[in-house]
């Protein structure tokens, strides 16, 4: 884990690892989980992590099987909740308000990035209420072309029915599978409107490709064969 102190940009709290350890657990003995293509993270960062955001429990189920610790943004509201706000500030979340351009949260990531760290983010911006993806937002795009930094796209499928499946005594599948990194594109000059909406829709036309259709949500009719899916081929990893 990092040694940065408090205020540094790399700085996780220093409870994370506690915490990490905590949530892994509860994982790999609550959920029958299963990672494919961990073994692409790249070495170090800096790098962001693109995922798609399902439920509450997608951000503690990745970092459990993250090669790297990663910072990540929660909404403003959270901030204040007794125990899930007490969790992301000792983890050190970046809080963002959303439905706005909020400078203070872009300059707290951007310094994360460029310091060499790993941020996570859900380039939807909130959280799905159809099960499927929602049309991207330009935020993660924005971050890459300002920083330069790669994209290390994730999908998590199966934790929006852990609690239900809890109730009922079973352990829920979870499947947790990580895409190629990739950066974004040479841009010519001043990066446009044009560039974040073009970039924005690669990211999210690649966390498609590599979701099972059922979740693929306003990108289902989009083709996605141009883009890699680790889900569809070689082995599972199972556990954390």
């Amino acid at each position: 884990m990092s040694r940065a102190k408090q205020g540094d940009p790399l700085y996780l709290g220093r409870l994370y690892p506690v915490i990490r350890g905590v949530i892994a657990f509860l994982v790999r003995n609550l959920t029958r989980l299963e990672v494919q293509g961990r073994e692409l993270a790249p070495d170090r960062g800096p790098y962001i992590l693109v995922v798609n955001h399902l439920h509450w429990m997608d951000s503690p189920v990745i970092l459990t099987v993250m090669s790297h610790p990663a910072r990540v943004f929660a909404g403003e509201k959270w901030a204040n909740r007794l125990l899930i706000g007490f969790l992301l500030k000792s983890v050190n979340a970046i809080f963002v308000n959303r439905g706005e351009v909020d400078r203070k949260a872009l300059r707290e990531a951007l310094a994360t990035i460029k310091a060499g760290g790993v941020l996570g983010m859900a380039p939807e911006g909130t959280r799905s209420k159809t099960g499927g993806l929602q049309r991207g937002r330009s935020g993660a795009a924005y971050l890459a072309f300002q920083s330069g930094a790669t994209l290390f796209p994730v999908v998590c499928t199966g934790q929006e029915h852990v609690i239900s499946s809890l109730l009922r005594l079973r352990r829920q599948r979870v499947r947790v599978v990580f895409g190629p990194p990739f950066a974004p594109p040479p841009v010519d000059g001043k990066v446009t409107p044009a560039h974040l909406d073009s970039f924005t829709e690669e990211i999210m036309h690649r966390l498609a490709a590599m979701l099972p259709p059922e979740y693929r949500g306003v990108y289902a009719g989009v083709p996605v064969d141009n883009y890699p899916n680790p889900g569809l081929s070689g082995r599972d990893h199972q556990g954390a």
